[in-house]
């Protein structure tokens, strides 16, 4: 019995994934997402874990959410537990654009304090995207052991995953401040006054709290 047409015209695009050229393997992605079929998911998260493109990586992260959930996160659930960084981070990338909260027991916190930054980020954005209303307090608390971790990139990252929880952060901010690190209290300062004015430069507001804490303060409100 002959295959139907649509299912043999996605095999070229399946071998395209493979292919040299970043152009071919980007619209080979194209195609497997624009006809989404469930045999090709493992191939999809596959080449998550090694294509070196980021452009190509968005794409086939969005081909994935083409699929239906009940079927892409379990799989990807799987691979946020490899070995690989990037698939790891790649996987929760995807998960974070699913936005499926059965992901959520998946986010551990090995995940996000892993050693791996691109992960770490990673973990920070699925989290508060699945995270369940009455977690977000402890989210907060763990979010906040990473506070004054790395350069600015990705310390704005923390900041913006902080201030995506809304006020019930500002607890934990404000223990923060008093950390004997000046980094983290730097980094506390620089993500409340984001939380109080989104509009903020993050250069300026990073400046401005090392600023304060040069001065021995701890911000407006102490």
């Amino acid at each position: 019995m002959a295959m139907p047409k649509q299912d043999t015209d996605l095999f070229p695009a399946l071998q395209g994934l493979e292919a040299d050229d970043s152009s071919v393997r980007l619209r080979a992605a194209l195609a497997l997402g624009t006809s989404p079929d469930p045999r090709f998911i493992d191939k999809l998260i596959e080449r998550c874990a090694i294509e070196p493109e980021f452009s190509v990586r968005d794409m086939l992260t969005w081909a994935l959410t083409r699929h239906p959930a009940s079927m892409t996160v379990p799989a990807l659930v799987e691979e946020v537990r490899s070995e690989h960084a990037q698939a790891r981070s790649q996987a929760l990338h995807t998960l974070s654009k699913i936005g499926d909260r059965h992901a959520w027991p998946a986010i551990t916190r090995a995940l996000l304090r892993d050693a791996d930054d691109e992960v770490a980020r990673s973990a920070w954005r699925a989290a508060v995207v699945l995270v369940p209303d009455g977690e977000v307090p402890e989210l907060a608390a763990v979010l906040s052991t990473q506070l004054g971790r790395g350069g600015r990139e990705m310390r704005l990252s923390l900041s913006r995953a902080l201030v995506a929880l809304g006020e019930v952060i500002v607890p934990t901010l404000r223990a923060a401040m008093t950390d004997p690190d000046p980094q983290v209290r730097a980094h506390a300062i620089a993500t409340e006054k984001l939380l109080r004015d989104p509009d903020a430069g993050v250069a300026f507001a990073i400046e401005e709290a090392k600023r304060v804490v040069a001065l021995g303060g701890a911000g407006e409100g102490e």
